[in-house]
């Protein structure tokens, strides 16, 4: 199935701050392969995609995918379904705690 992402101001800002910083070339190209995995494929293993309880947004529940893996500090994408069908919403991009 084929979806369509939306990215919320916030991650818009993050995408950018990453494209600009050229120490962050690698990041950069997994985070495209994921989001190219999101439009795709949400059952991709590597996403390895989970509801995130501990979040909620006026869209519905929260979902987690990883950017990357075993890596300190791995970036992770929180998104959403909506609010079109197939949609999914990107509500941040952001390093794991």
């Amino acid at each position: 199935m084929q979806f369509k992402l939306i990215f919320s101001e916030q991650a818009k800002l993050k995408l950018q701050a990453l494209k600009i910083d050229n120490s962050k070339k690698a990041l950069l190209k997994q985070l495209r392969k994921t989001l190219g995995f999101m439009e795709t494929n949400l059952k991709h293993p590597s996403l390895k995609t989970h509801k995130f309880d501990t979040l909620q947004c006026n869209l519905g529940d929260v979902f987690e995918s990883y950017v990357q893996n075993r890596t300190p500090g791995a970036f992770r994408i929180f998104w959403a379904y909506g609010p079109e069908k197939q949609q999914i919403y990107i509500l941040d991009i952001t390093p794991h705690p």
